[in-house]
């Protein structure tokens, strides 16, 4: 029964839905001999179910997280924390906006570097939300109340993207005279980041977070259920990132 319920929830939901409409429409179409109808329902049909599976989605990330590791132990004379979004509007304990999950868990990986090093960090990121506040902000706030002291946060609220974050972070490294910069942010965002930094002219020490492939992963019947966009949705956005900054700076 537990068996049951996980595939009929799959298939009921979005987008297994989309997927058994599709394959079921295709497979009429093909039983009428309406062969291009049929082939094309099908096709698109399977497409969507196999962006929707967790084995294809996180191969689609494996390449972006596959050149960096966790160091085993880093050392720095700063932290740089990239934002990941924010809901600015979200009512919290301490004030307005709390930070997007993927921001979340880069917040929580700097709260420990920082209580570990007692070291400063830069959050950068603006992408202010129609209520004006920022994601350096929210950031800051989050990490004062989890202890790291108020004068150890240094915001940086201009940047925009990616690109961006390098440039105005490098700024304010070369102006206070920080050399050896731990950059954190999700292990699918380093690549980017990294060539962002290099184009930046500044070295930093990666230190990736959130990994979702690792070697030897074993997959079980439940991750061919489709589940949704969200995990191929990040790696296409990155490949997409990698190729325009690439050309374009």
């Amino acid at each position: 029964m537990f068996i049951f319920k996980k595939i009929l929830t799959s298939f009921l939901m979005p987008p297994g839905i989309f997927i058994i409409l599709l394959v079921g429409f295709g497979i009429w179409f093909l039983f009428k001999k309406q062969w291009k109808a049929g082939m094309v329902n099908l096709s698109i049909g399977i497409f969507i179910w196999l962006l929707a599976i967790t084995p294809v989605s996180y191969a689609m990330l494996s390449w972006l997280e596959s050149d960096f590791k966790l160091p085993e132990n880093p050392h720095g004379d700063v932290i740089i924390l990239l934002g990941a979004g924010i809901y600015g509007n979200a009512p919290d304990l301490s004030g307005t906006g709390i930070p997007s999950e993927d921001m979340l868990m880069r917040l929580v990986t700097v709260v420990r570097l920082q209580k570990k090093f007692n070291i400063p960090v830069i959050i950068s990121s603006g992408n202010a939300t129609k209520s004006g506040i920022t994601e350096a902000s929210v950031g800051k706030r989050f990490m004062v109340d989890l202890g790291v002291p108020d004068n150890k946060v240094i915001k940086e609220e201009k940047s925009r993207d990616t690109i961006e974050n390098a440039k105005y972070t490098a700024e304010i490294c070369k102006k206070i005279g920080y050399k050896k910069p731990l950059l954190v942010t999700s292990a699918y965002h380093m690549k980017r980041s990294v060539m962002s930094f290099e184009k930046a002219e500044m070295k930093v020490i990666p230190v990736p977070v959130q990994f979702k492939t690792w070697g030897k992963r074993k997959y079980g019947w439940e991750a061919f259920l489709p589940k949704g966009f969200e995990n191929s949705h990040r790696a296409l956005h990155e490949y997409l990132g990698l190729l325009f900054y690439k050309f374009a700076y």
